[in-house]
């Protein structure tokens, strides 16, 4: 059975999402979900479905903490949802295709430093663009310019507002994370 660490820094709800999709999968299991935020929602959401939380120092992100407990969990593949701090090359070097991620739009528009949440839908709303979508990919050493294993997109209604991006933008992100974790597992 593969193991997956979800790592996120906010209320959890990809996280929870990903943990019901496995809980009773022959493939895989969230074993461990890790925050940077004391405060965070997914650590109540965790406690609800039984799964153990962490939280770790800025610090004890990039000292090689991390990487230890990861390490000791037998992690085969970490998952980033809403995670908002850079991983340390070091661990993307000992994870190799081992550490994926989800963004909240069509990268490469509306990616790097600052670029998640409502700040890339209100970007979108602001640019009167015409889709948005969802984009899995690798993590490298750089803000969002991992290649990319999967993206999809969803028509954005001109009198949109950015809260109705991020619905229809979550929408496939609830729907498309799971499965290409899924697809993803045995090859790792």
């Amino acid at each position: 059975m593969k193991k997956i660490v979800v790592l996120a820094s906010g209320s959890g709800t990809n996280a929870e999402n990903i943990v019901r999709y496995f809980e009773e999968s022959d493939l895989a299991k969230v074993v461990a979900i890790i925050t940077n935020n004391p405060k965070a929602g997914v650590l109540d959401k965790a406690r609800k479905l039984g799964v153990q939380a962490t939280v770790l120092t800025n610090s004890q992100i990039e000292d090689g903490t991390l990487q230890g407990k990861l390490e000791n969990l037998r992690c085969d593949l970490v998952v980033l949802a809403g995670f908002l701090r850079k991983i340390p090359a070091e661990l993307i070097q000992a994870f190799e295709k081992r550490i994926i991620n989800i963004h909240p739009a069509l990268l490469p528009d509306y990616g790097g430093p600052g670029m998640y949440g409502k700040y890339v839908h209100q970007a979108v709303v602001e640019n009167e663009d015409e889709i948005s979508g969802i984009t899995i990919h690798y993590v490298d050493e750089n803000y969002d310019e991992g290649e990319i294993i999967f993206q999809e997109e969803v028509e954005i209604d001109f009198e949109d507002s950015w809260e109705d991006v991020e619905y229809k933008v979550r929408e496939l992100e609830y729907r498309h994370y799971p499965s290409v974790i899924e697809y993803l597992l045995p090859n790792i």
